[in-house]
C-alpha cells in the first residue's frame, strides 16, 4: 500500500525553475515547492497549478495520445483535464512537460478515509469507455512494460536467493505479463498504474475524485488496474473488508475487468502475481541498494513470490 507522501520542498536548480515559471504561466500563485523529483517524473507545484517534467526516454507521440485522451470531453468526471494537451510543445532540461491544475491527494495518514469505493467507480468508468469515442491511436497500456523494468533493475543488482525467489516467480508468469508477446483478446482503455496515489479532489480541497498520472494509460488488461489492490489483499496487506467494498463498488458501477458477480479470480490471478512480483522486484532492488534487511511488508511480497515460484 502506498506510503507517506515525501514532504514537498522549495523548488530549486534548472529544472524545478523553468517548470515553476510554467506553472506560474498557467496561473499558479505562491511559493513553489517540488512536490516529487524522480527520473520518471520531477513536479513543481505553484497554488493551483502544476508541472511535471516526464521521464526523459518519453515517447512524444504517445504521451501526445494519452493528453489528448485526459482533455477529451469523454473523459470528464474520471481524468483530470490537463491545461495543455499537446505533448512536446512544453519542455524543460531535455523533457516533455505537462501542465494541470492542483488536485488535493489522498491523505496518506488516514487509511479509514480512504476513498477505495470512489476509485471502483472511476475505473469501472474508464474500463467502459469505448476506445473508438477517443481520439487515436491509443498506446498499450505500459502496466507490462513497468513490470519488466523492475525484473531488469533486479538482475542489475547484486544476486541474492531473494532475487533468486523473485526471478523463478517470474519466470512463471505468461509472456503478455512480461511484456514478452502481445495480450490476445478484448482490450479496453486501462490507466495502466492504478493506486491510491492517482486520486485527487478537484477542485481542491473537497471536488469530486478524479484520476491522475496517464503516463500509462492505453489499451489493455482491464484486470491490470485493480491488480495493486487484489494483490495487497492475497499478500495479506490489504483488509478483507476494504477488498470486499472495492470489488462491489467496481462490479455494482459496471466494471468489465472482472464477471458481474461470481469468482474474480479467473481475470485477476496473472495480473494480481505479475503486480506481486514486480512489488518484490522493486523491495530487494531497493535493499540490496540500501544494504539493509527486507521490511515487513517488503517479506510478506517475498513470501507470496516464493507462492508464486512454486505453483504448478
Amino acid at each position: 500500500m502506498p506510503g507517506p507522501a515525501p514532504a514537498p520542498g522549495p523548488a530549486a536548480g534548472p529544472l524545478t525553475a523553468a517548470l515553476t515559471a510554467y506553472a506560474a504561466v498557467a496561473g499558479g500563485d505562491g511559493p513553489a515547492v517540488v512536490v516529487a523529483d524522480r527520473p520518471d517524473a520531477t513536479v513543481v507545484r505553484v497554488g493551483g497549478a502544476v508541472a511535471k517534467a516526464h521521464a526523459a526516454d518519453t515517447d512524444l507521440a504517445a504521451l501526445g495520445s494519452r493528453l489528448a485522451v485526459a482533455a477529451h470531453p469523454r473523459m470528464r468526471d474520471i481524468l483530470l483535464p490537463p491545461y495543455r494537451p499537446a505533448a512536446g510543445a512544453l519542455s524543460a532540461e531535455g523533457r516533455a512537460v505537462s501542465v494541470w491544475p492542483y488536485g488535493r491527494p489522498v491523505d496518506p495518514g488516514d487509511p479509514r478515509a480512504a476513498p477505495w469505493e470512489d476509485a471502483a467507480v472511476l475505473l469501472a468508468r474508464l474500463h467502459s469507455v469505448p476506445p473508438a469515442e477517443l481520439p487515436g491511436p491509443l498506446p498499450p497500456m505500459r502496466g507490462p512494460a513497468k513490470a519488466a523494468r523492475a525484473m531488469a533493475r533486479l538482475r542489475a543488482a547484486p544476486d541474492s536467493a531473494a532475487a533468486r525467489t523473485v526471478r523463478l516467480a517470474w519466470r512463471r508468469l505468461p509472456g503478455w505479463a512480461r511484456d514478452e508477446t502481445p495480450r490476445e483478446g478484448r482490450a479496453a482503455v486501462c490507466h495502466g498504474d492504478w493506486h491510491l496515489g492517482q486520486l485527487v479532489r478537484y477542485p481542491a480541497p473537497d471536488g469530486r475524485w478524479l484520476l491522475i498520472d496517464v503516463d500509462d494509460l492505453g489499451l489493455g488488461e482491464p484486470g491490470w488496474d485493480l491488480a495493486r489492490p487484489a494483490m495487497w489483499f492475497a499478500a495479506g496487506l490489504l483488509a478483507p473488508e476494504v477488498w470486499v467494498r472495492f470489488l462491489a463498488a467496481y462490479r455494482d458501477a459496471g466494471g468489465t475487468a472482472v464477471p458481474g458477480d461470481g469468482d474474480p479470480w479467473g481475470r485477476l490471478d496473472v495480473p494480481a502475481r505479475t503486480l506481486a512480483v514486480q512489488s518484490a522486484a522493486t523491495a530487494v532492488t531497493k535493499a540490496a541498494r540500501e544494504e539493509r534487511d527486507l521490511d515487513e511488508a517488503e517479506s510478506e511480497l517475498l513470501a507470496t513470490c516464493a507462492r508464486i515460484a512454486h505453483l504448478k
